[in-house]
C-alpha cells in the first residue's frame, strides 16, 4: 500500500460519511455533534464492523479487506454506484502486489485506422474518443468543431480538463453552467485516479491543474465521483449558439482505457439545425485549411 493510497482512502472514506445524516439511517439526529454526519460509531454499527476496524479502514489501511467488508462499509455510508466502484478500485490498489504498483508506461495515442474511419462514419453529430485523463484521442469533423476552441491550444494532446479550468475565459462561454461541468470533469479525473492510481500522465495533469487553478483544487478536495455513460449536455458554440445533445458513452474493449462518445440532437429542435450549420462551417474550416495540391505543372516537372 502506498502513501498515496492511504491518503486517498482516507479522504474519500471520511467525506461520504460526512455527507451521510444521521436520520438517512434511521438514527436520532441528536444536538450534541461536533462533526456533520455520521459518527465512526455510528458507521461501524451500521457495517457491522467494530469501531476498531472501522477506525482503521478510515485511516487509510484498506489492505486485507474483503469484498464482503467493502460492500458492508458501502452501504453504510449510503454510496451510490460511481462511489461503490471508487472504493473496490481502492482496495484492489491498496492489496495490489508491488510488481502491480510500478509506474504504467504511458498508453499508445496512435489510433486505428479502422477507428477513425468508424468516427468519420458519424455525420448527425459530434462523435470523439477520450481516455481518463480527458484528452481526446481522435474525433469526426463535428466532434474537432465542437471543441473547436480546445483545439486551438497549443498544447496535445487536447485535454477537456486544462481547457476548462486554465483557459477559463472561454470555457465559460462554452459551458452555460461552467460549475457543474468543472464538477463534473474533476469527478471524471478523481474516478480515473482511483481506477489507476499510477498514472503518471495523470498525476502530472492534476499537479498541474492543483498548482494553477484554485477552483481546481477546491473541486478535487471534494473527492466525488462519477460515471459518465449517458445524460445530456449544453454547449454554447462560438459559431453557431447554445446546443443540447443526448450523449451515450460506452468504453472501448480494443482500447482498454478509452471511451466513446456520442452526441444527438433530437429531431426537429434547434440543436437539430444547428447541428447542420455546424457541419457546413466545419467542412468550410478544414477545407481551407487544408494544404493545397500542387498543381499540375509542379508535378510534372519533380518527375
Amino acid at each position: 500500500m502506498t502513501a498515496e493510497n492511504r491518503e486517498e482512502v482516507r479522504e474519500f472514506l471520511t467525506t461520504r460519511r460526512a455527507k451521510v445524516q444521521p436520520q438517512q439511517v434511521g438514527l436520532a439526529p441528536g444536538t450534541n455533534r461536533r462533526v456533520p454526519g455520521l459518527r465512526r460509531t455510528e458507521a461501524a454499527l451500521l457495517a457491522g464492523v467494530s469501531v476498531e476496524y472501522y477506525s482503521r479502514l478510515e485511516r487509510g489501511d484498506l489492505a486485507g479487506a474483503s469484498d464482503a467488508v467493502l460492500h458492508a462499509i458501502a452501504d453504510a455510508l449510503l454510496l451510490d454506484d460511481a462511489e461503490r466502484d471508487h472504493l473496490f478500485d481502492l482496495g484492489r490498489a491498496a492489496n495490489a502486489s508491488p510488481a502491480h504498483r510500478k509506474r504504467r508506461s504511458p498508453r499508445s495515442r496512435t489510433v486505428r485506422s479502422g477507428l477513425q474511419l468508424a468516427l468519420d462514419a458519424i455525420t448527425g453529430g459530434p462523435a470523439l474518443v477520450r481516455n481518463g485523463r480527458l484528452d481526446i484521442i481522435a474525433a469526426n469533423i463535428l466532434g474537432r468543431a465542437l471543441h473547436v476552441e480546445a483545439y486551438a491550444a497549443a498544447e496535445r494532446p487536447v485535454n477537456l480538463a486544462r481547457h476548462a479550468f486554465l483557459d477559463r475565459g472561454k470555457a465559460e462561454l462554452f459551458y452555460p453552467d461552467w460549475d457543474a461541468a468543472a464538477d463534473a470533469i474533476v469527478a471524471i479525473l478523481r474516478t480515473e485516479a482511483g481506477r489507476d492510481p499510477y498514472d503518471k500522465g495523470l498525476q502530472d495533469l492534476v499537479g498541474e491543474l492543483s498548482t494553477r487553478s484554485e477552483e481546481f483544487r477546491a473541486k478535487w478536495g471534494d473527492h466525488n465521483v462519477r460515471r459518465h455513460a449517458t445524460g445530456i449536455k449544453r454547449f454554447h458554440h462560438p459559431i453557431v449558439g447554445d446546443l443540447e445533445f443526448l450523449f451515450e458513452g460506452t468504453e472501448l474493449m480494443a482500447d482498454p482505457g478509452w471511451t466513446l462518445l456520442i452526441y444527438t440532437a433530437e429531431p426537429g429542435t434547434p440543436t437539430a439545425e444547428r447541428v447542420r450549420l455546424l457541419a457546413s462551417w466545419a467542412a468550410t474550416q478544414e477545407r481551407e485549411s487544408a494544404p493545397e495540391a500542387p498543381a499540375r505543372s509542379e508535378l510534372g516537372s519533380a518527375s
